[in-house]
């Protein structure tokens, strides 16, 4: 029984001890519950400024990586547009169209050609057409007119009401025999 009396005697300081614990634990709770609504308003502002403040270098960071991207992306693009060109260049060459600067110069080439035929006119006293730009549906139409004009500028036998045509041969000779006829008035 000694030992019974000296266990409840030792549990009695212990039992004492841990309520005493839990009741500083308790305290210091009620403390910190309190101390936060004091001090919970300030501490929420503290927050939501170091929130803001990661935000803002979040989006700033983030920025500039999106700027380094797109000027990356601007110059790939800008490299594929010239290998895209130098492609159709070198394509339209193996066809034989001529490229921008070949035309420009047959451009330079056809003016000077202009001026050296109106200068050439001029000097032998040949009355110059009149000038027009040259462009591929007059070029066409021109090609269509010159050939009427050529037939209207045959001698006038050639303008004979529709007549059987004759053998190359058979005009010469016939052809001939008027401007015989004409010598004959002539001497006589």
């Amino acid at each position: 029984m000694k030992s019974l009396k000296k266990s409840a005697a030792t549990q009695k300081p212990l039992t004492s001890t841990v309520v005493e614990s839990a009741n500083q634990i308790w305290l210091a709770g009620l403390g910190a519950f309190a101390k936060a609504q004091v001090e919970g308003g300030k501490i929420f502002e503290a927050l939501v400024d170091a929130g803001r403040q990661i935000e803002d270098d979040g989006r700033r960071l983030a920025g500039d990586k999106v700027e380094k991207v797109a000027g990356k992306a601007v110059e790939t693009w800008d490299k594929l547009e010239t290998v895209f060109q130098d492609r159709v260049a070198r394509s339209l060459s193996r066809l034989g169209v001529p490229s921008d600067s070949e035309i420009k110069s047959l451009t330079k080439r056809i003016d000077n050609l202009s001026k050296m035929v109106d200068q050439l006119l001029e000097r032998d006293g040949i009355a110059k057409p009149a000038a027009k730009p040259a462009t591929k549906a007059a070029v066409v139409k021109t090609e269509k007119a010159a050939k009427p004009a050529a037939a209207e500028k045959k001698p006038a036998a050639a303008k004979k009401p529709a007549a059987p045509k004759a053998p190359a041969a058979k005009k010469a000779t016939a052809a001939a025999a008027p401007a015989a006829g004409a010598e004959d008035t002539k001497g006589a």
